[in-house]
């Protein structure tokens, strides 16, 4: 590294910094996972999936006078983690930096991280507690996956369909009308939910885990275009995204205009949005979309990411989203 700042690397960098450093330190051990949205650890027929997320009042709470929405997304943002993996939840921790906070406070905080636990049926199993100027809310979750079924983001090939499980933007929308100030009108009340209140996709994971039709997987946490990027890195090929099948609510669009942003700007690269992104074969793109609901979006090319509009115009679009150290979206 040189003897400038980390933000001048941005997250992704660094943890590919860290990914070779980690690698270059165990050469004989199988470290499996390193790079994907979750570490893996042989145990057999199966693999122990690990993941832990970070989350700061002030950086992913929009807004932190709803204590168990806190709680709650931060077992999801794990949880998301783990679905990705096409891995079942079979435990949470919970580490908590906290300030004195007032005791209702704490426990509706509590109250959000025991009904999430119980809603993907991964109990909370331990933690650490420390002070701090603001609430820091660190989840590791582990679950288990049959070897022969785990989702990586390795594996698309050259004429695989592109598919999201849910609709893009929505949580992005959410956040930015929260932090605009703006009341949310009624029928924006599901946007406001999708970004305080995030649901992850177990369930359907796990669905295509066992179904064993899907060549890649990864979640949208931190945007479309960049998680695609991260497929078309791990497996060296390329996307064409159809802008009309992208599945973007009305209400994007609507909250979009409210607070003066480009809905597809939020749809494609601000993350939030706690959906798969899968590519597949034709044939078993086919056949996944009558397990679980998808939107095919586009299909796998040779390299880099395009999309193609309504009157067939094509636009390059930048390997991008949202970048913690960056400031935000990239």
């Amino acid at each position: 590294m040189s003897h400038g700042r980390i933000s001048s690397l941005g997250e992704k960098k660094l943890v590919s910094w860290i990914i070779k450093r980690a690698r270059a330190s165990f050469p004989d051990s199988e470290l499996h996972g390193l790079g994907d949205d979750a570490a893996l650890l042989d145990i057999g027929d199966e693999y122990l999936v690990l993941t832990s997320d970070l989350l700061l009042e002030t950086r992913h709470f929009p807004d932190p006078s709803r204590p168990y929405e806190m709680g709650w997304k931060t077992v999801t943002a794990n949880m998301s983690d783990l679905a990705a993996m096409g891995s079942k939840p079979e435990a949470f921790m919970l580490s908590m930096a906290l300030p004195d906070l007032e005791e209702d406070f704490f426990s509706s905080l509590i109250d959000g991280v025991m009904d999430a636990c119980t809603h993907y049926r991964a109990p909370l199993i331990g933690g650490d507690t420390n002070e701090s100027d603001e609430i820091i809310l660190s989840g590791m979750a582990a679950g288990r996956v049959r070897k022969d079924r785990v989702l990586l983001k390795s594996g698309a090939r050259t004429g695989d369909l592109v598919a999201v499980t849910g609709p893009l933007g929505l949580g992005a929308a959410g956040t930015e009308l929260i932090l605009s100030g703006e009341k949310p009108a009624k029928n924006h009340e599901a946007a406001v939910e999708s970004s305080l209140k995030p649901l992850a996709p177990v369930e359907d994971a796990l669905r295509i885990a066992e179904s064993g039709l899907a060549s890649s997987v990864t979640d949208i946490s931190d945007g479309l275009v960049s998680e695609l990027g991260e497929i078309m890195d791990s497996s060296r090929v390329g996307f064409r995204i159809f802008k009309e099948k992208i599945p973007v609510p009305r209400e994007v669009f609507e909250i979009a205009s409210i607070i003066n942003r480009d809905p597809m700007e939020l749809a494609l690269y601000y993350g939030e949005d706690f959906e798969l992104v899968i590519t597949a074969g034709p044939d078993e793109m086919k056949e996944l979309s009558g397990i679980t609901g998808l939107h095919v979006i586009g299909e796998v090319t040779d390299s880099g990411i395009e999309m193609i509009d309504k009157d067939g115009r094509t636009y390059t679009l930048d390997v991008r989203g949202y970048e913690h150290l960056k400031g935000g979206v990239q």
